[in-house]
């Protein structure tokens, strides 16, 4: 553990009582504190005492006083006071490996960090796990954590996973549900693999373990071209993916008449492969699995359309352009479309960028790369500014995939790109510039 404080926030409750960057934290209220999430849980009350070691090695006791749930005001040297746990298994579906040699190292780095989850929403398999931290899950009521499942048959989810100890994440998941804690579940859908009767076993012992399992969402497995020496996967078929779509549509329906909730919810992905509609907002159900691609689409359309049929006033007609991957490509054609009827001067087009860094099968913005951006665009009628989703972008910098950054790619097109959140005001917003 690091529990040196790198930080401390000016007019915080903490400088008020006098702690000081390079002080360390020990404990509160006689709890020894190992992680964040320790501080967090410990920390949350109004009155509290911090056992501080300061830089010359004498150790203090300060009472932190501030309103219940208010931030100390403390940053310390890692994020997690700690090491983030890399993951102790060899997926037969994971991305990481399915990426080219040469990269930024932070891609190549595999988180499965129960507190990263809570923090962060990242997913678990809980293979790495030991019986003190899965206690300390259930006595701090740690929730919700999001969960990969894949499968409820050990000896599935051992070879899946490529753990000789991933079957017990499935006994552990139980334990958790018996505890009350709130799980947000995925399974990386494989076929032939995980999918058909496989798919059926997984939701009806995952249905059982609701309302604890609060949403669980169905993912197509992704191959980009690099899987030499990988194991061998097949990618949907627009057929199998109908076929995947009614098996879930048939045990959702039932949950939805038993249960009060369909519990499962497919990707985008899946409807977009199966070519078939996406569902209406209220089959959402309150967007509980957004971040994992289900009814990023729908919500997009829904705050399109509610702001559009709010919007008065003409449109300034300056020229622009879009890029995105094949996924969204038709909705925002669509939307511009929409668009275009109300406000007829409104000038932009919508550009698909393939994926020939991956390959052409991986379809979604959020792995387009600033290369396949800057060669499929040049020499391209891009009006004056060329809108991008920030999701092409590390998270906090102006940096692709390949490293390539903003500034590189608007100098190599010789226009502004302009990064935005997705939402569906702020894009009509954009078309009315």
């Amino acid at each position: 553990m690091n529990n040196k404080i790198s930080t401390v926030r000016p007019h915080s409750p903490a400088a008020r009582a006098g702690i000081v960057p390079g002080d360390t934290l020990l404990e509160i209220d006689g709890h020894i504190i190992r992680d964040v999430l320790d501080y967090m849980y410990y920390g949350y009350d109004s009155h509290a005492l911090f056992l501080i070691r300061r830089a010359d090695g004498t150790e203090e006791t300060v009472k932190v006083r501030k309103a219940p749930g208010e931030d100390s005001g403390l940053d310390f040297e890692t994020y997690l006071m700690d090491k983030a746990r890399s993951c102790a298994n060899n997926c037969i579906f994971c991305f990481v490996d399915q990426m080219p040699e040469g990269m930024r190292e932070t891609l190549y780095f595999k988180d499965d960090d129960v507190r990263l989850s809570f923090l962060t929403g990242s997913y678990i398999t809980l293979t790495n796990m030991s019986e003190r931290e899965i206690q300390r899950i259930i006595s701090l009521k740690i929730s919700p954590i999001n969960v990969s499942v894949h499968t409820m048959e050990p000896s599935l989810r051992c070879m899946m996973l490529g753990n000789r100890r991933a079957g017990e994440g499935i006994e552990i998941v139980r334990r958790l549900a018996a505890a009350g804690i709130e799980m947000n579940c995925q399974i990386v859908c494989c076929p032939e693999i995980n999918d058909g009767e496989h798919l059926r076993y997984t939701m009806e012992e995952l249905s059982k373990l609701h309302p604890a399992v609060n949403s669980v969402s169905v993912i197509p497995v992704g191959l980009t071209r690099f899987r030499e020496g990988l194991f061998p996967l097949k990618p949907f078929t627009p057929e199998h993916a109908a076929e995947t779509l009614d098996l879930i549509a048939e045990l959702t329906d039932k949950y939805l008449a038993e249960k009060g909730s369909r519990i499962f919810f497919p990707s985008d992905e899946f409807f977009l492969k199966a070519g078939r509609p996406l569902p209406e907002e209220d089959w959402y159900e309150g967007y509980p699995q957004l971040e994992n691609g289900v009814g990023l689409i729908r919500l997009m359309i829904t705050e399109f359309s509610q702001a559009l049929a709010e919007c008065e006033g003409p449109a300034l007609g300056t020229p622009f352009s879009m890029a995105t991957g094949g996924a969204s490509a038709f909705m925002l054609t669509e939307l511009l479309r929409l668009a275009k009827e109300k406000f007829p001067g409104i000038d932009g087009t919508v550009y698909t960028i393939m994926n020939d860094f991956f390959g052409h099968s991986i379809d979604v913005a959020g792995l387009i790369t600033g290369g396949d951006l800057i060669n499929q665009l040049r020499g391209k009628p891009l009006g004056k500014t060329l809108y991008i989703t920030n999701r092409m972008l590390k998270d906090g910098e102006n940096i692709f995939l390949d490293d390539v950054t903003l500034e590189e790619a608007s100098r190599a097109l010789g226009v502004p790109i302009v990064p935005i959140s997705g939402g569906g005001a702020e894009l009509l917003e954009v078309m009315l510039r």
